[in-house]
């Protein structure tokens, strides 16, 4: 912790740290890192793939952990430079999929085509400076277990998907999902929740 802070409070030291660790003016880290350094720092559970076009732009920094069984199919990007991707046991990640953290996944999901994860926001405030140096923020994305969601969706940094949820494809989920509803549209509204006393699917009506 002390060589951490160290390294944080002196910016030539960091900006060295940071060199030697990610390729120049991309978010790769350089072979090294990910051969001799991530798989000390990273959790892969029994029987957990990442196909081999995945694309892992993951850092030590930051954790990155895929639970057991868990599959992240090919031309899935996955990021943790700004926060920590947490993914459970028995998860499947499908075919081009982005996840920049921080985003928490649970167990028992299924992610299918083209969907975008994002915990990250740019900074644009200040209209004198790029975008790109204005820095980030971040709020974290939680997808509860058993949760389903369909191909080409969208959620925004901040946003909690409730367990055992459905969020239909192309959806834009940009607030908050309860446990045991369907979603849908641009935004995303429910449009069914399960009743826990009548034990049916009840439609919502908008």
């Amino acid at each position: 912790m002390k060589l951490k802070e160290t390294i944080k409070s002196n910016k030539r030291l960091k900006n060295l740290v940071h060199w030697s660790i990610l390729i120049p003016n991309q978010t790769r880290p350089r072979l090294w890192i990910k051969w001799f350094i991530n798989p000390f720092y990273h959790k892969k559970g029994k029987g957990a793939c990442v196909r081999r076009r995945t694309r892992m732009d993951v850092a030590p920094w930051n954790k990155f952990e895929l639970g057991k069984y868990s599959t992240i199919e090919d031309f899935s990007a996955i990021n943790n430079g700004v926060g920590n991707v947490i993914i459970g046991d028995r998860t499947k990640i499908g075919l081009s999929n982005t996840i920049i953290g921080p985003v928490t996944i649970g167990n028992d999901i299924r992610l299918a085509q083209n969907i975008t994860l994002s915990g990250l926001n740019h900074n644009y405030e200040d209209i004198d400076c790029p975008i790109h140096e204005q820095g980030v923020s971040t709020s974290p994305i939680v997808i509860e277990d058993e949760t389903w969601i369909g191909a080409n969706v969208v959620v925004l940094a901040g946003v909690t998907i409730g367990k055992h949820s459905v969020i239909a494809a192309g959806s834009i989920v940009t607030k908050d999902v309860p446990p045991y509803s369907v979603v849908v549209g641009n935004p995303a509204r429910i449009v069914k929740q399960y009743d826990l006393e009548t034990k049916i699917w009840i439609k919502i009506k908008n």
